[in-house]
């Protein structure tokens, strides 16, 4: 393996938080961050993350087992703040002595951050804006993630370049910042890294890995797809509380849309509860997301993905993903 002593010494905050050999993340994407994957980027030297998604707590239970028996490297697992069983996740965690928690998808809920720190893990929180972020990490999250809107699946309206020049200025001297959206070769690690960034997350890249269980169709659209493929999906109704979320358009992207009108629909008619609404999307994005993944339906599947998808071009086994992507750092380091 090539030295990359400048990325390496870099890193070192963000390697001594999660406890790595490489501050690089992988983006927690529902059913490919799953026990294979999650273990292959730890075993690498990376830092894994499962993806509970809609997970039950029995399941994510039986997830977080299998993980620790394919690897005995730190790996985190990926909590949404809206799961209706969120204490009950974090229990499944503590029980198993999770080390670092990660909250996505809105405001963390009160006392979820206390749960979580109550039992010796670290937490991770992504916050869109910096005002948010400042509050999150006075409240108790450790370490931040901003994410921007070049990153597939669920995203802000900010892109990451921007993100950067507010937060890491603001925040990076004093508080562990990962970068992540849009990040596909370490040339911009670099350039992240420059500016504070303790470590980086990737999800795009390593969605089509070796280990990736994602099926061959979804990985082969991927390889086909291009920057501008991978578009946001549109909101119809204002009242809806609907993420914007990144894919390779096809024939689900036009489905969402109708989705949307359908629930819009039952909201008029008083048969659903803003809250429940959004669980009807969420739901929707689940069952779309696993059609593509598992299935390999990607006509009508959700081939989540971000807008660096046009340099995901074959298949690599994670280690070597992850050599790349630190040797392009170094190099790009080495030149300044």
């Amino acid at each position: 393996m090539t030295a990359t002593p400048k990325t390496t010494a870099m890193m070192r905050r963000g390697a001594d938080f999660l406890g790595t050999e490489h501050a690089i993340l992988c983006g927690a994407m529902s059913w490919v961050s799953e026990r294979n994957l999650v273990s292959a980027i730890s075993n690498a030297g990376g830092f894994g993350v499962i993806a509970c998604g809609a997970m039950t707590p029995e399941l994510l239970d039986k997830e977080i087992s299998a993980t620790k028996a394919l690897t005995d490297k730190p790996f985190g697992v990926n909590l949404i703040t809206m799961h209706p069983a969120l204490c009950d996740l974090i229990a499944v965690c503590a029980k198993h002595k999770v080390g670092h928690v990660v909250l996505a998808g809105g405001i963390p809920p009160k006392g979820s951050v206390e749960a979580i720190k109550e039992f010796g893990a670290k937490v991770l929180v992504f916050a869109p804006t910096l005002a948010l972020a400042k509050k999150l990490l006075r409240s108790g999250a450790d370490a931040l993630v901003i994410e921007g809107s070049e990153a597939g699946g669920h995203i802000g309206p900010v892109s990451t370049s921007v993100l950067a020049q507010e937060f890491l200025p603001a925040l990076a001297d004093e508080h562990v910042v990962f970068v992540a959206g849009g990040i596909g070769r370490g040339e911009m690690i670099a350039s992240y890294l420059e500016m504070g960034a303790s470590g980086v997350q990737l999800g795009t890249r390593f969605a089509c890995a070796t280990e990736s269980i994602a099926h061959p169709a979804f990985k082969a659209a991927f390889f086909r797809g291009n920057a501008r493929d991978a578009v946001a999906s549109v909101q119809v109704d204002p009242r809806l509380p609907v993420i914007p979320v990144r894919a390779l358009k096809n024939k689900g992207t036009e489905e969402f849309t109708a989705k949307q009108v359908e629930v819009a629909k039952l909201l008029d008619e008083g048969k659903l509860d803003m809250a429940a609404a959004q669980l009807e999307i969420e739901h929707f994005w689940a069952g779309a997301l696993r059609r593509a993944v598992i299935d390999g339906d990607v006509e009508r599947g959700s081939i989540m993905a971000g807008q660096s998808v046009g340099m995901v071009n074959k298949e690599e086994p994670v280690a070597e993903i992850i050599a790349q992507l630190m040797a392009e750092s170094e190099e790009a380091l080495s030149r300044r």
